[in-house]
């Protein structure tokens, strides 16, 4: 009889184990950019004044969408469309730090960012809205800075969308967007 019961409640644990399945790898992986960049790595530095200079001051989460021989500007991604700036999720900026956005002052915190791309420049907005999928979150109501760069032509083909930053002059952080040939740079001042 026990060993009756013993198998019925090994059967059900493995069911109930095995009733949720794993989601699917997704075409386009999350990834995340930090700046400084080697902040996620500051526990492995020993010396203490540079282990604090690697303090995270921005970090962006985005999906990278793959270019896969398509038209990306004018075609995937519309013109004079907002934009996620990426795949999936809204593409999320996180200032650990009050920092000037486009002339306007924005406290430290969660944002998203969404691009309106035209042929040579962005218009590209922070909103308090978050955790949204795609555009379809977006609201310009709440729309708290906005910015507008020109865009730059990669002289190499850019396939998977990618970000980066880096300090472009003294507390100035540039927030380097690529995809196809297509280059953009939004200058965030750090305060």
């Amino acid at each position: 009889m026990k060993k009756i019961v013993l198998s019925i409640v090994l059967a059900v644990f493995t069911l109930a184990v095995n009733a949720q399945e794993f989601s699917k790898i997704d075409k386009s992986i999350m990834d995340a950019s930090y700046y400084p960049d080697n902040a996620p790595k500051r526990a492995f530095i020993k010396d203490k004044t540079k282990q604090m200079e690697a303090e995270p001051k921005i970090r962006i989460l985005y999906s990278r969408p793959l270019k896969n021989g398509r038209t990306i500007f004018g075609d995937v991604v519309k013109f004079n469309e907002a934009w996620r700036i990426g795949a999936n999720e809204s593409t999320e900026v996180l200032f650990m730090t009050d920092v000037v956005f486009g002339g306007t002052k924005v406290k430290a915190g969660r944002y998203t960012l969404i691009a309106i791309p035209t042929e040579k420049e962005w218009t590209v907005k922070l909103n308090s809205v978050n955790d949204g999928w795609g555009n379809y979150s977006h609201d310009p109501a709440f729309d708290i800075a906005s910015i507008t760069v020109p865009t730059l032509t990669s002289d190499k083909e850019i396939e998977a969308l990618s970000i980066t930053m880096y300090e472009k002059s003294k507390n100035v952080v540039h927030i380097k967007i690529g995809w196809d040939k297509t280059i953009a740079e939004i200058p965030v001042t750090l305060k």
